[in-house]
């Protein structure tokens, strides 16, 4: 595998050319580790006192068995605080055949094509920064926003002087862990997925290195809230649970995703730029408790530049709002400015250093830090890691 650029690497699965040598095997593989620091509040890990438990290793094979048949597979293992502990899954697996340019399908786990870098942010090599935007790209959301199970169709037209359009339109389930509880005395559980699909378009346009893009998704879950019975009359007692209601809450969570995206790649280069909102509407019989309509806002800007075949800085700003109408306090927004640096050390071991100076609380999660309301919790705090991947 050859050094990676500054830019995000496609993904694994072509889009435009797929390879026609039947005999074309191709294997690759990677294993990372890192360590996250930070100050005054938890973030994605016991991560105040220092914690390694940020580690991933995946190994993937794609292969043509026919001119327009190509078939892939990576199996994953990863560790970030309390999630993953290593349990190997197949991370994406397809089956795919194009029937022409304009037109293809795949079969399988497939990744999702959502902004210009969830279809490679399983690949570190890929990109300049450890954590993509977070506004966009949560990384602890990552189990689930990767990649769908179920069909693909997609395709490229050429547009002549006004450039290229590629697009690709999904539809399926996703794989979903029993979430940890939200409070002491509630638990969780009969999660389901009904149905996920979307889809994203892209315009190269006529000028070099300027792409364009628009993202959709819907989606939907459904669970059950357990309360234990000592807790019901104190949530009907302040009108959070009806009169009448049982120990069990069914709940129907529908959301809406779009998000707009514009990236100039030219040389070393790379400037990127994503706006986005998500909209969710919860079914219950408790709208005091869950807010039936609740609509957050993400966007971050994004500039790398490849300054040796071995050194590559970059940064980021990334704002995010879970609640586009309260604004106001700490736990109501969340703004982080990264600073990266990429060393590739040799053509298949990179390291990386990166520094968050956060501001706002809205993204920390209450069961890592004591469980404190996060509006408890330091407004101002830093992040700081490293990384280190082989790969090849």
């Amino acid at each position: 595998m050859e050094p990676a650029s500054a830019a995000p690497a496609p993904p694994p699965e072509p889009l435009a050319d797929p390879a026609t040598d039947v005999t074309d095997v191709r294997i690759h593989a990677f294993v990372s580790q890192g360590v996250i620091k930070t100050t005054n509040n938890n973030y994605l890990a016991r991560s105040k006192r220092g914690s390694a438990e940020f580690s991933e290793v995946g190994f993937n094979l794609t292969t043509s068995l026919s001119p327009d048949l190509r078939v892939g597979v990576q199996m994953f293992a990863h560790e970030l605080g309390p999630l993953g502990n290593y349990t190997p899954t197949f991370d994406w697996y397809y089956l795919d055949y194009r029937f022409r340019d304009w037109l293809g399908v795949r079969v399988g786990r497939n990744k999702i094509p959502f902004g210009l870098y969830n279809d490679s942010a399983d690949i570190d090599a890929a990109r300049v920064p450890i954590l993509l935007p977070q506004s966009l790209y949560p990384i602890d959301h990552r189990d689930y926003l990767l990649a769908q199970t179920g069909i693909e169709l997609y395709g490229n037209q050429r547009l002549g002087p006004l450039g290229q359009i590629e697009y690709r339109g999904y539809g399926g389930t996703l794989n979903l862990a029993t979430p940890p509880p939200p409070a002491p005395g509630v638990t969780i559980d009969k999660v389901d997925m009904p149905y996920v699909y979307g889809g994203r378009l892209s315009w190269l346009t006529p000028v070099e290195g300027l792409t364009a893009a628009a993202s959709y998704q819907a989606l939907r879950f459904d669970w059950n809230y357990n309360f234990v019975p000592e807790l019901v009359p104190v949530f009907q007692s302040v009108g959070l649970l009806p009169p009448g209601s049982g120990p069990t809450l069914p709940v129907q969570f529908r959301v809406k995703l779009w998000v707009t995206s514009l990236e100039y790649q030219l040389g070393n280069l790379l400037v990127a730029a994503e706006y986005g909102r998500w909209i969710g509407k919860f079914n219950s019989r408790a709208p005091a408790l869950l807010r039936p309509h609740t609509v957050n806002e993400r966007y971050y800007g994004m500039v790398s530049y490849r300054v040796t075949p071995w050194f590559t800085p970059g940064a980021y700003y990334s704002v995010y709002y879970p609640n586009i109408e309260q604004r106001d306090s700490r736990k109501d927004y969340q703004r982080d400015l990264a600073l990266s640096v990429r060393f590739d050390l040799t053509p298949n071991w990179l390291l990386k250093l990166e520094g968050h100076w956060m501001n706002g609380t809205a993204a920390l999660e209450a069961s890592m830090n004591d469980v404190k309301d996060v509006q408890e919790l330091d407004k101002n705090w830093s992040a700081f890691l490293a990384k280190t991947t082989a790969y090849f």
